[in-house]
This record gives structure tokens, C-alpha cells and sequence, in this order.
């Protein structure tokens, strides 16, 4: 039945089965609601959340988008019609890659629809639970992650290793959020063998993204949280827009790869 769904869906909007499949499997993981998927016929790395918010590595691509957001609603409407097809690509499909590290998250909270692992720290986020686990030196814990819906983990390098997340509200501290497990509320901090170190007040310099290892180059830019007036805003879409010429400018010159590029600029447009 999947093979069958994803060939017909492939063939009907002139897909390539892999493209179909990439699709297929990250709204499932998504649980019909967001999607994270790379392809090239994607425009490479984006996401997906079901409402509208749509971003694709090749950002200007206004035409792909609005035809991926289609597409991610079309596959979210036949899930939700179907639950045996449904049932049967989380079965058999891959999702077992999304989740970065198999059958060791708590089976309660179900599929998680984003996910990735650096050295011994790993996360994973739950949707349809409205959970965020962490996990460090095989120690959990679990966070209320609200009304976000999260597109991305990344952790701070140097000795305080502090989280942040980016939903579609923006970035969104770890330590914001309200942990659930018992353990009381930690700061966000993640030292050698503590959840509770003080945080650094000092801004991020430098993230690596927490995710799958087959995608470790995707490394966003810091943001920066700032209220802002009206004018304030203008300008600030001004010198983002600037930002991307000049990152375009280092990745013709070599300096950037595809992948860099591709990530900073999802992170950058995420602050309009």
C-alpha cells in the first residue's frame, strides 16, 4: 500500500519516487502536522509545518515552496483518511533514520518528527505529545514544548553547552521550557555530568546544529532576539536580505559550501 501511494503520488505531480518517498516519510514522521526533509528536487534541506510555514534551502524559489506546501497538505489529508497506510509506513518506512538512535525514546509520546544526536548528547521531539527529550550520558529529560513546533535543536559550544530551539515562533531557549520528569527545572545547561550549571551571559558565538550525522554540516547562524519598532523592522529585513547577498557572495567564491549556505539561509530568514 505505501509502495503503491508513493509511486501513484510520484506519477500524478511528476515527482521522482525519491522525492515522493522523502516527503511521504517526514510527514508521517511529523505526524501529519510538519515535515523536515532534503532533497535536491526540494530544494534541498527544508521544513514544513502545516498551516502555511514553509522553508526550503532554495529560498527565493517562491513557485517550489508554495508547491511543497501542496504537497505536504495533500500527503497530511491521505494520512489522516488513512490510517492503515499511516500505520504501515511508520512500520516499515524509515523513520527509524529520523529518530537518530531507534527504539530508545519513550514509546508513549510515539513518532518523534525531528531528531539528531552530537558526541553523547541526543534529542528528540514528539508532536503529538507536545514532549522535547533530551538525553545525555543515558540520562532523559523531558520538556512541555507548548504551542512550538520545533524545527531544529542546536547546542552552544565552549564549557556551558546551553540549548536553544528554533519553532515558528522563533528561537526558544531550553531552558523556557518546563521539564516534566520529576527531576525539577533545570537551567538548560548541560555540562560534563550536570543539567544545572549557571548559564553563560555572554551571547553564542559559534552552534553546531544537533542533527543526524549524515547532515552534521548544517550549521545555522546564531539568532539574535531583540526587540524591535516597526522601522527597526524594515531595516532589519534590509540587512538580512543584505546578510544573504554577502553569504551568496562566499559560497560563488567557494568559501561556503552548498550546505552552509543553504542552512544560513534558513536561519536568517527565520528572524523576518
Amino acid at each position: 500500500m505505501k509502495q503503491r501511494f508513493i509511486e501513484e503520488f510520484s506519477a500524478r505531480h511528476g515527482l521522482s519516487t525519491g522525492a515522493a518517498e522523502s516527503l511521504v516519510l517526514a510527514v508521517s514522521a511529523g505526524n501529519g502536522t510538519m515535515a523536515q526533509f532534503s532533497h535536491p528536487e526540494l530544494g534541498g534541506m527544508g521544513q514544513w509545518a502545516r498551516g502555511g510555514m514553509i522553508m526550503i534551502g532554495d529560498m527565493f524559489n517562491q513557485g517550489l515552496k508554495y508547491r511543497i506546501d501542496a504537497l505536504c497538505t495533500e500527503i497530511s489529508a491521505a494520512l489522516m483518511e488513512n490510517p492503515a497506510l499511516t500505520a504501515e509506513i511508520r512500520t516499515h518506512g524509515s523513520s527509524g533514520s529520523l529518530s537518530g538512535r531507534g527504539s530508545g525514546w519513550p514509546k508513549e509520546f510515539g513518532h518523534p518528527s525531528s531528531s539528531g544526536a552530537q558526541n553523547d548528547l541526543s534529542y528528540a521531539f514528539f508532536p503529538s505529545a507536545r514532549r522535547l527529550v533530551i538525553e545525555k550520558a543515558g540520562a532523559q529529560a523531558i520538556y512541555d514544548t507548548g504551542e512550538h513546533v520545533i524545527a531544529g535543536v542546536s547546542q552552544q559550544q565552549g564549557s556551558d553547552q546551553s540549548l536553544s530551539f528554533s519553532s515558528q515562533f522563533g528561537s526558544v531557549r531550553l531552558a523556557d521550557l518546563v521539564r516534566i520528569d520529576g527531576a525539577g527545572q533545570d537551567t538548560g545547561i548541560i555540562g560534563d555530568g550536570s543539567w544545572n550549571e549557571s548559564p553563560s551571559n555572554s551571547p553564542p558565538t559559534q552552534w553546531a546544529d544537533l542533527v543526524p550525522a549524515s547532515e552534521q554540516s548544517f550549521v545555522p547562524v546564531a539568532n539574535s532576539a531583540i526587540p524591535a519598532s516597526a522601522d527597526d523592522g524594515a531595516r532589519s529585513s534590509d540587512d538580512i536580505f543584505t546578510m544573504i547577498e554577502r553569504l551568496a557572495e562566499l559560497h560563488s567564491k567557494g568559501i561556503l559550501s552548498d550546505e552552509e549556505f543553504a542552512a544560513k539561509k534558513i536561519e536568517l530568514l527565520t528572524r523576518l
